[in-house]
């Protein structure tokens, strides 16, 4: 696997090797040593959750505060979608920063995102599959939601607005300004 650095701190961009023939592909997805040794520290992988959603759904901007917060490692099964993790560590001199990337069943691209950071994503397929990997367990109380269009966020998203569809607990997400942030 190749773990690609990210103008952010401790977000990184993992491509695997992949083996195509006749018959397909096959690639190592996580190997948890080889992840360790890249990102110079251990995260606990604990579950694994998926999704499927439709063209020009905007799922996010999700974090959990404080010590439910969770680190997660994302990949696209089906599909492509346009990726975000926004920084929210105060303390941090890329507060307020995001990455992006496109993940797709094409390039099998994948995305660490450490604790501290809101996730969220935009489907630009027809159809896509994701999946990611977290380090702690999904406690509904301890549940943010960033706007996805906060104009101070400033992220580009690729695809005409009027084009979402998102819950309606997303569109009632707070301004980074008005956010619980880590320190």
């Amino acid at each position: 696997m190749e773990f690609q650095k990210t103008d952010i701190e401790g977000v990184f961009i993992i491509k695997p090797r992949v083996f195509e023939d006749k018959r397909g592909y096959f690639f190592e997805a996580f190997k948890q040593q080889e992840f360790d040794s890249a990102i110079g520290s251990h995260v606990d992988f604990i579950q694994d959750n998926e999704s499927k959603s439709s063209y020009g759904v905007l799922r996010g901007l999700h974090y959990q505060k404080g010590d439910k917060s969770q680190a997660k490692l994302v990949r696209v099964i089906k599909g492509r979608v346009v990726d975000v993790a926004v920084d929210l560590r105060r303390n941090s001199p890329t507060f307020g920063k995001h990455v992006m990337a496109e993940l797709s069943e094409e390039n099998k691209a994948q995305l660490f995102i450490p604790r501290g950071f809101a996730h969220g994503f935009l489907v630009l397929s027809d159809e896509a599959v994701f999946t990611y990997k977290v380090d702690n367990v999904y406690a509904p109380e301890s549940e943010a939601s960033i706007r996805f269009d906060d104009p101070e966020l400033a992220i580009q998203w690729p695809i005409d607005m009027s084009e979402v569809l998102t819950s309606d607990k997303d569109l009632k997400g707070c301004l980074l300004k008005d956010a619980e942030t880590f320190e």
